[in-house]
């Protein structure tokens, strides 16, 4: 599904009604709405019918826990998601850019630096005004960059907003290598700390929804040592 406009509220999916509450507060000093939900499944059915502008979750949910509420909400939906939890392990933070996450914060949070990562996610998932160039192909690869939309062969992909941000990146300059460290501060302008492993986690999205086999990549390529870059376009 491609990026379309949303006017619904921050939907926070957190059991403990102290720290939903504390949240919700936050954001809206800064001019959001906010909705409060403390169980996965209710929390389901709000974002289904509220069309939230952004999901706040937090892993241990009863009726759904974050996990399934992730999964669920990625696979008919690139509403952005921010994953707020006490759970530490990089493990966690890794699957949960795995399962479609645009941000994982761990508790304790600043509520304010959560405010300015919430900010920061929805900048990349808006549309930009357009310079120059409102269109990059790559073979049947398309973005519209005014649309905000990627087709592959006529057909729409449905790309999380840090995974359109990472194809834009890659198809601006075909044929660069990209280190790890520059496609992560496009992926996160605002210095959020993230680990590296989420770079090749949002590639290997990349190329199973454009269908780049990963055993033998030919568009996004890695260059051992550095990171990835954009196979040029072969020349008939």
């Amino acid at each position: 599904m491609e990026w379309v406009p949303r006017t619904g509220p921050v939907l926070i999916a957190e059991d403990d009604q102290k720290t939903g509450t504390l949240v919700a507060t936050y954001l809206e000093r800064e001019g959001f709405r906010t909705q409060l939900s403390g169980d996965g499944r209710q929390a389901l059915a709000l974002a289904r019918r509220e069309a939230p502008l952004l999901v706040i979750l937090d892993l241990m949910l009863p009726g759904a826990d974050g996990w399934e509420v992730c999964q669920a909400l990625r696979r008919d939906s690139d509403v952005p998601i921010l994953i707020l939890s006490a759970r530490q392990e990089e493990l966690d933070r890794v699957l949960g850019f795995t399962l479609g996450a645009d941000d994982y914060v761990m508790k304790p949070f600043s509520p304010r630096e959560l405010v300015a990562r919430v900010k920061a996610i929805l900048r990349r998932a808006r549309p930009q005004p357009s310079a120059i160039r409102t269109r990059l192909t790559h073979g049947g690869l398309i973005l519209d960059l005014e649309k905000r939309v990627a087709t592959l062969d006529g057909r729409r992909l449905a790309l999380t907003p840090s995974e359109y941000c990472l194809l834009k990146t890659l198809m601006s300059y075909p044929g660069r290598v990209f280190e790890r460290t520059e496609l992560l501060t496009a992926l996160y302008p605002d210095g959020e700390s993230v680990v590296d492993r989420v770079v090749d986690v949002h590639v290997g999205k990349l190329r199973q929804k454009i269908g780049d086999d990963p055993s033998r990549p030919s568009v996004i390529l890695t260059v051992r040592g550095m990171g990835y870059q954009l196979a040029e376009p072969a020349v008939c």
